[in-house]
């Protein structure tokens, strides 16, 4: 059975994966600077960190934004757990925003009409690499003062408006490099900031709030003037990580536009069916095809379908409003419409 997710890794690593790992210098360093320069070039933004996993990613962006036990933010339930459960960890109440059952994605509407005083941000989940109505979101952001997530966990390469998502005028990105994400560095997530200040904040959060240019005395002794006034993490990417994750890059481009072949002939193919339709892509917008949606009155026959004939299809993700951690079990009908009609097939760069 073809699968929906592969993970992808370049040839001929060796030996410079093997000279990394007797080097001696493992943490964040030549390779590290040169993914994020790469990445950079890329998307074609400025202020980019790198960091060693998805979720340190989210604890980095909601420290930066300095959100506090008890602060509500809006977020979607369509999407990974992994999107969502930070919020529970830092102690955040979790708004969940109903979704366009078209495309998968952020109503705007009903965005605006769960934003209180009490709203200290807006998260943007593009589900599973399909774009959401950005342009929407962020005025929102913008007429009452909240900050937007672009949550990019699976939509690396994805385009509004012919630009890269990072590069779209959004506060702040968030993107996974998680095994079966593009690029993949095994473990990995990147921020983007629009704003310098923050970058700078974030810079420091994410080396447990430690100036390095600062932190060590001429003699190699730790400055007992150099004041910690931020929570950190231990958010920096290895050697090895970043090594992977520049070596991706040089594929990332081809790699795309394998994807995107991919979801041409599969829209082509679903135009012969009057039962199994493709998932609704929001103006301006091009996914990255991370995988492939589809809508159908029932999404449980149309997975069967795909299996009998060899392409393994999922729901992908479970709408996270049904778990008690949340302690939001509201009911959405744009949610419960979606979940009812949606399937994911592989459109992978390996088929």
């Amino acid at each position: 059975m073809i699968p929906i997710y592969k993970p992808y890794m370049p040839e001929n690593l060796m030996p410079e994966l093997n000279e990394i790992l007797y080097s001696g210098q493992l943490s964040f360093g030549k390779y590290g600077k040169q993914f994020e320069s790469q990445l950079k070039e890329f998307i074609g933004c400025e202020y980019i960190l790198t960091i060693n996993s998805y979720n340190t990613s989210m604890q980095v962006v909601l420290s930066t934004l300095g959100l506090k036990f008890g602060d509500e933010v809006i977020a979607s339930p369509v999407s990974c757990l992994a999107s969502n459960q930070p919020f529970a960890t830092k102690g955040l109440k979790v708004i969940w925003a109903d979704i366009n059952p078209l495309t998968g994605t952020l109503c705007p509407k009903d965005v605006e009409a769960k934003i209180t005083d009490n709203i200290k941000a807006i998260f943007h989940n593009h589900f599973c690499g399909y774009v959401g109505d950005i342009d929407a979101i962020n005025a929102l952001g913008k007429k009452y003062n909240i900050p937007i997530i672009d949550d990019g966990i699976e939509a690396f390469g994805s385009e509004y408006k012919e630009k890269k998502l990072g590069n779209v005028g959004t506060d702040i990105t968030v993107f996974s490099f998680q095994t079966v994400r593009l690029p993949n560095t095994i473990e990995g997530g990147a921020i983007i900031f629009k704003d310098k200040a923050l970058y700078d904040k974030a810079l420091l959060i994410r080396d447990y709030g430690i100036d390095r240019s600062q932190f060590r005395t001429a003699d190699g002794e730790i400055n007992p003037d150099c004041d910690i006034q931020l929570e950190g993490y231990g958010g920096l990417m290895s050697e090895v990580n970043s090594f992977i994750g520049t070596k991706q890059m040089l594929d990332i481009t081809q790699l795309l536009k394998q994807q995107q072949q991919n979801a041409i002939k599969w829209q082509n193919e679903l135009k012969k069916s009057t039962d199994i339709k493709s998932l609704q892509i929001n103006n301006n917008s091009n996914p990255n095809y991370w995988v492939f949606g589809t809508l159908s009155e029932n999404s449980k026959e149309t997975i069967a379908y795909f299996k009998s004939k060899g392409y393994y299809a999922t729901g992908v993700h479970i709408n996270n409003n049904i778990y008690s951690v949340f302690n939001n079990k509201i009911n959405l009908k744009g949610v419960n419409k979606f979940k009812q009609q949606f399937a994911a097939i592989p459109c992978g760069w390996w088929f």
